[in-house]
């Protein structure tokens, strides 16, 4: 049964790192501290420092998540 719940969950099967990596490729750092406006994503940004900032910050992934869902699946 878990698998009809998450079917239509685009999210499903990402990891924070791919959803970062794919966002940063698809609009460059600048661009994605633009949209989202996280220090991670400005200053010195990186997978690395996003991810930390993100897995300490539930707000700012679903901000993040919410992104690639707009971008991507949209």
């Amino acid at each position: 049964m878990p698998t009809t719940e998450q079917k239509n969950n685009p999210l499903h099967g990402k990891t924070l790192e791919y959803i970062v990596t794919q966002l940063s490729e698809h609009y460059g750092w600048a661009e994605l501290g633009y949209l989202l406006r996280f220090n991670c994503f400005i200053i010195d940004p990186s997978v690395k420092s996003s991810l930390k900032f993100l897995r300490k910050h539930e707000w700012a992934r679903k901000q993040t998540e919410q992104l690639y869902i707009d971008t991507f699946y949209k």
